[in-house]
């Protein structure tokens, strides 16, 4: 019997270290997408700032 229960956990270490790689690679996946969007979106509006908001010589920041 011990040595079906020392399979079970073996079978189960391995449905464990392949669900942590998929949630891994799902995980830093998301991540990039994420930061790639925020950044496109400080972008935008530092220009709309730039564009709209801020005065003469003045920088983005100054104009939010």
């Amino acid at each position: 019997m011990s040595k079906l229960m020392d399979t079970q956990r073996k079978i189960e270490k391995n449905v464990v270290s392949g669900y942590k790689k998929i949630e891994d690679g799902v995980v830093s996946g998301y991540k990039k997408v994420e930061d790639t969007f925020v950044s496109g979106y400080k972008k935008i509006e530092d220009k709309f700032v730039e564009a709209f908001l801020s005065e003469d010589n003045d920088s983005s920041k100054d104009g939010k």
